[in-house]
């Protein structure tokens, strides 16, 4: 009988699930993911794979959000716990688009902030994403413009131009992450963000904001003054 099947082992995932359906707040993040992983490899102990997670990664956020490949690369992270992890993302994220998906955006800006802090902030590449909305500023479609490497990603006016009339948007809102951890604007985002704006304003179009995330902090271009 493997270490993994004592008594002692099946003793300490017990207590953890306990605790877990009893007072979840005191559990240590390691031990989340420790019991998490435990329902995907039930008969390995989890606790020493949970903590080089961690380790590995940084933060339970940054584990979550990993990217599939890069997480096949740990040692002992096959698909079942891979998918553990990923089901765990998606559902945090579809709970947070949730409180704002059938509402106006702009009466629903803290919601709209905290589900693109949580889906873009943890990424260690640069993405930009459009969110084309209706004449109601309800979410038509959110789409993915252009992913780059770590510092630079390129994204095209004429595009999302032509994607919001093609949709048949009345505004769209412009979002991208600085894997850098810092959203504070360089001159090209606002370069950019000033041309779209042109652009959108002779076919009718507005663009609301141009949200800039960084880790867990964000920044408004129209806030800013810079749109």
């Amino acid at each position: 009988m493997g270490d993994s099947d004592t008594p002692d082992h099946m003793g300490h995932r017990a207590r953890l699930r306990a605790r877990l359906l009893g007072d979840a707040e005191g559990l240590a993040d390691y031990e989340l993911v420790e019991y998490l992983l435990a329902l995907a490899i039930p008969r390995r102990d989890t606790k020493p794979l949970a903590k080089a997670l961690l380790r590995e990664f940084g933060s339970l956020a940054q584990l979550i959000s990993a990217d599939p490949d890069t997480l096949r690369r740990v040692d002992g992270m096959g698909e079942g716990a891979i998918a553990a992890l990923k089901i765990v993302q998606a559902t945090g994220l579809r709970m947070l688009k949730g409180e704002f998906r059938d509402k106006p955006l702009l009466s629903s800006w803290d919601a709209l902030l905290d589900w693109l802090r949580a889906d873009m902030g943890p990424i260690d590449v640069e993405r930009v994403r459009v969110l084309y909305l209706n004449s109601r500023n309800m979410l038509i479609r959110d789409e993915l413009a252009s992913e780059g490497s770590i510092d630079q990603s390129a994204i095209y006016v004429r595009e999302v131009i032509k994607r919001a009339l093609e949709l048949g948007a009345s505004a769209i809102i412009l979002v991208h992450n600085h894997p850098s951890g810092s959203p504070e604007p360089s001159r090209q985002d606002i370069a950019i963000t000033r041309d779209i704006a042109a652009a959108a304003a002779k076919l009718g179009i507005t663009l609301h904001d141009h949200i800039i995330i960084g880790g867990a902090d964000f920044r408004s271009l129209r806030a800013m003054g810079l749109l």
